[in-house]
Order: structure tokens, then sequence, then C-alpha cells
């Protein structure tokens, strides 16, 4: 087992590569060990260099939507009105408290996420 730290993007690719290989190691050989090493390396290589975003508050709407298989119309109730709702989703206008409180009940949301600027 030659395992090293990630410094460099040849080295990720090359942890990669070599993951790919002994992925699949039976449990308990050197292969199975080194696999569980170097995936610990490879995530936080990637939390470092290549960190995930959460998505500006309309983003998570409209992804929860799609997920729930929802329209616009379906959000009416929590923002109030037709238009209210295709002017939020549009951005030009604000998400207020009681909607985010509506929208995290409705789209199982969390607050922290609905309150963030876009």
């Amino acid at each position: 087992m030659n395992v090293k730290l990630i410094k460099t993007e040849t080295d990720y690719q090359n942890a990669l590569s070599r993951l790919e290989v002994i992925f699949d190691a039976k449990s308990g050989t050197p292969e199975s060990d080194e696999a569980d090493i170097l995936g610990l390396l490879i995530d936080e290589y990637e939390k470092k260099h290549y960190p995930i975003t959460s998505p500006d508050p309309i983003e998570a709407i409209k992804i929860r939507m799609e997920e729930m298989q929802l329209k616009q119309t379906d959000l009416i109730e929590a923002i109030g009105g037709k238009s209210r709702v295709s002017e939020v989703l549009s951005r030009k206008r604000k998400l207020t408290v009681g909607m985010i409180r509506s929208l995290t009940t409705k789209l199982n949301l969390s607050a922290s996420l609905l309150i963030g600027e876009y």
C-alpha cells in the first residue's frame, strides 16, 4: 500500500484511478484498507478544491417543485396569489417571513435555506 497525501490535481487523478481499481476489494484485505484511506483523502481534497454550495432560496424552491412535480399554481396558498408566485420565482419580489414559514411546511425545506440572499 503506497498511499500519500493528495496535494495536486495529478495526485487527485491518480488517487481516483487507483480507487477505481481497488473499490470492490474484499473487506479486511490491504486493498480494502487502502480504498478506505483513499476515499477519505479524496473526500478532503474535493471539499477543499470542489466545494458544493447550497442553492439560493429561489433555486431551492424550484428544485423542490420539480422533485414534487408541483406547478407555480400549487404555491399560491403558500405565497399568496398567482402573480406574486411568479414575481417571487422570477426574483422580482423578496420572500417574506410568512412566505418562508408556509414554504418550509409545504415544500419541507429548512427555513435557514430560504432566508439566504439571492
